[in-house]
């Protein structure tokens, strides 16, 4: 996914605001929920809603990736509402971090697309779920077209392994890309690797982090990166190509034959949040039709929220190159799963990117 921030996690926490308010919901007078979220997602359209009903505003906190994500957790930090994606949210659960959410409370829920709602494992009983989905996007490769003319007509993904561009390529830090990334480059099906080809698919990890300028999820310097032409191609999700393209730079967003990596992420409630009547208002928040705009139009990726998806005009669609039907979308590309042995892949990906 789905600006994944610094290799570092960072909290940046907003202050609640002091003023009382009259009339305002039962359990009002608690400390504010806590959103623990990628940086895309926590900009203030994601948190109006919750603001004009608490007079009030949360704390947020921005995780580097979902591994990150986890491992503080399990270390005690507790957040009221997350942001995982699909792949992960089962891991998730079954560190027994979650606990279900009743939709009947979400007034946002029927909003999302069926296909979404219905998606396999979020179920968690009648009018529950353990994830709610809130977007999905593409990973590929956003490029300098004007310095790597030859893969304007003829997109692939080799771009990262071509020689005239060592040095001035990146890859992502998470695994969840980069990993069925790199076997896809190979032919193998990540989700189902042998112990032989994952051997393949870590020697060709190595290959590319010597090969990299950058190993990064920081949408800002891969933004920065491109625009200045110290890289040239950077593994990306859409937000890098919209902001560059927004700006007139010449840069593409690689469509290669077989499609692009594909996602959907959500949101989900801690076991034990401080006040669940907030959790539910912060989640319903970043579902409400600002949020749902501002996902297209400043983010670049779709939101789950079909019904404001509807009231967008074509023309944004095109501009970035998107369809309105998740359906298509989710068939058009390799969708992004759980990676199995996942704890031991992590492991390998820290030493390959530390040179061991």
């Amino acid at each position: 996914m789905k600006l994944r921030y610094w290799g570092a996690l960072l909290f940046g926490v907003v202050a609640a605001s002091a003023i009382v308010y009259s009339g305002l919901p039962h359990g009002s007078r608690s400390q504010p929920a806590t959103l623990f979220q990628w940086e895309d997602y926590m900009n203030q359209p994601f948190l109006a809603d919750y603001e004009k009903t608490y007079g009030e505003k949360p704390n947020v906190a921005m995780f580097a990736d979902e591994d990150e994500a986890f491992a503080k957790m399990r270390a005690g930090y507790h957040p009221d509402v997350m942001g995982p994606c699909y792949y992960e949210f089962p891991r998730w659960r079954e560190a027994g971090l979650l606990q279900p959410i009743d939709t009947t409370k979400l007034k946002n829920w029927n909003k999302i697309s069926p296909i979404l709602r219905n998606l396999a494992g979020i179920s968690a009983g009648p009018n529950k779920v353990w994830f709610v989905p809130h977007y999905w996007g593409n990973t590929s490769i956003t490029f300098r077209t004007d310095l790597a003319p030859e893969y304007v007509n003829a997109p692939s993904w080799n771009i990262l392994f071509d020689p005239k561009y060592k040095g001035r390529i990146s890859v992502l830090d998470g695994v969840d890309d980069t990993v069925p990334f790199i076997a896809h480059l190979l032919g193998i099906d990540a989700y189902n690797m042998t112990a032989a080809q994952y051997e393949l698919v870590k020697a060709k990890l190595k290959e590319v982090v010597a090969r990299s300028r950058l190993v990064s999820s920081e949408d800002t310097a891969l933004t920065q990166g491109l625009a200045s032409g110290e890289l040239v191609a950077a593994m990306s999700w859409r937000i890098v190509y919209s902001t560059l393209h927004k700006e007139g730079r010449p840069v593409a967003f690689m469509n290669p034959p077989g499609g692009m990596l594909t996602f959907v992420c959500g949101l989900v409630m801690h076991k034990d949040p401080s006040n669940e009547a907030k959790a539910l208002a912060l989640i319903d928040s970043s579902l409400s039709d600002e949020a749902a705009a501002y996902i297209i139009e400043h983010v670049g990726d779709e939101p789950a929220n079909e019904v404001a998806l509807k009231r967008v005009s074509n023309a944004n669609f095109e501009n970035l190159g998107l369809t309105r039907d998740v359906e298509t979308f989710l068939r058009s590309g390799i969708f992004e799963q759980r990676l199995k042995n996942k704890d031991q892949i992590v492991n390998d990906w820290t030493e390959i990117r530390a040179g061991l």
